[in-house]
């Protein structure tokens, strides 16, 4: 039996690790992020700021300013894709788990399901540039490549 060029094994407690891991960066740099918010804008910091559906939107400074850190926070998740998971094919599969977990958080924190249009936009936004860019950093990893003549030439 032959062996299989990057096959694949599954693991669900690599899984499950992954996904805790993905969050935690997820939650961690959206929290840096929107503390350098904060550090352009006096205002307080609470949870609402991550949670809340309220608080994106287009009409004020600090909803702006919110939108443009969850913006980065996804080019900074791509990052953690790239690091952590290191497959171009998971990279949509983690995403979309990343963000289905926050809609249940903001849901349950929010006690009803959200309706604002921001917070729709800049999540599916947000989404599609942490799938893309993390599929794209994945992919160039895994095509590079591999090389063939890395031993000692030999003379015949």
């Amino acid at each position: 039996m032959g062996s299989h060029f990057r096959s694949y094994i599954w693991d669900p407690v690599l899984i499950v690790f992954q996904i805790v891991l993905m969050q935690c960066i997820y939650y961690s740099f959206l929290g840096l992020w929107l503390a350098g918010v904060d550090c352009l804008v006096p205002t307080h910091s609470s949870l609402d700021q991550i949670f809340s559906y309220e608080v994106l939107g287009f009409a004020s400074i600090l909803g702006r300013l919110s939108m443009m850190a969850f913006v980065l926070n996804s080019l900074t998740c791509a990052l953690g894709l790239w690091f952590f998971i290191r497959r171009g094919k998971q990279c949509l599969d983690f995403t979309v788990t990343v963000h289905f977990f926050h809609l249940i958080i903001c849901w349950i924190y929010n006690a009803r399901f959200p309706s604002s249009l921001s917070w729709w936009l800049v999540n599916l936004a947000c989404m599609a540039l942490m799938a893309v860019i993390g599929e794209y950093l994945c992919m160039r990893t895994e095509l590079r490549a591999i090389p063939v003549n890395s031993g000692p030439k030999s003379n015949l």
